[in-house]
């Protein structure tokens, strides 16, 4: 049997030696290549920081809710001293504020049986038309804020404002909360600009489609939308539509049988 050398009895623990040295200088690079990473991005790279607790929902008191219908810029019906306060945050494009308005019983019949409104032979009560009855009535008061929640509801919500300054935002809401409306919003008009004609032109019934046009062609409630989305954030709400009785919050389009315990106890009765 052949002598082996000095080298050849070397050549396997080089071999390890080599492998086990590649793999912590790999080691090495993918660590380096993280805290890059992480740097670039501002993550923490603590072991006690790997997971990130979710923001915590702010506080709504009533002091808050109140505070909202001091604030001139807003749509508002009724003052803070009646002992119910609605609050609505919405988005005239988004389908789940127009079941919510109960003015588009397609838009309700598509969404489920859940949504199908009473007058189609279903249990769902929209709450909105409620809110309006006893804001009318002079039971409570009303606060409308917009929030982006479909995203072709800008130019919808200009209207509204538009309409509020000459008395006429129910006339313009309801008008826009129709199955026409709902089309002509997510399909036609969107969050056009050039479009303010069409828009004018659909709610000529109920507003004069030259002054509509002068307002929405403007400007001047860009910077009102921008003001509404952060009250809305301020209040917690991400998606639309968002509702409070006091500072009681129903989110989503909750049917007004399961509100209607929060009303009546805020009245007393």
């Amino acid at each position: 049997m052949p002598k082996r050398s000095v080298l050849d009895r070397f050549v396997p623990l080089i071999l390890i030696l080599t492998v086990v040295l590649a793999f912590f200088v790999g080691f090495l690079w993918q660590k380096v290549l993280s805290l890059e990473k992480n740097a670039k991005s501002g993550t923490p790279t603590t072991a006690t920081n790997t997971t990130q607790t979710p923001p915590s929902q702010p506080t709504v008191t009533l002091d808050k809710i109140k505070a909202l219908f001091g604030n001139k810029d807003l749509i508002t019906f009724g003052d803070a001293d009646r002992k119910v306060l609605f609050i609505e945050v919405s988005d005239p494009s988004c389908p789940f504020c127009h079941a919510a308005a109960g003015l588009s019983p397609n838009v309700n019949a598509q969404l489920g049986a859940q949504f199908k409104l009473v007058s189609q032979g279903g249990t769902y009560v929209a709450p909105v038309p409620e809110m309006e009855k006893l804001v009318n009535s002079g039971k409570a008061s009303f606060v409308y804020i917009y929030f982006p929640g479909h995203g072709n509801g800008e130019m919808a919500t200009k209207a509204l404002y538009c309409a509020n300054e000459q008395g006429k935002f129910w006339e313009v809401h309801n008008q826009l909360m129709t199955d026409a409306g709902y089309n002509l919003l997510n399909n036609t008009v969107k969050s056009d600009k050039s479009q303010s004609g069409t828009l004018a032109n659909f709610l000529k019934s109920v507003f004069d489609p030259t002054q509509m046009k002068s307002c929405l062609d403007s400007g001047k409630y860009d910077v009102r939308l921008t003001e509404d989305t952060q009250i809305a954030t301020d209040l917690g709400v991400s998606g639309t539509p968002g509702f409070f009785i006091n500072t009681v919050n129903f989110p989503g389009a909750v049917s007004y049988k399961d509100m209607e315990s929060a009303v009546n106890s805020a009245l007393g009765s």
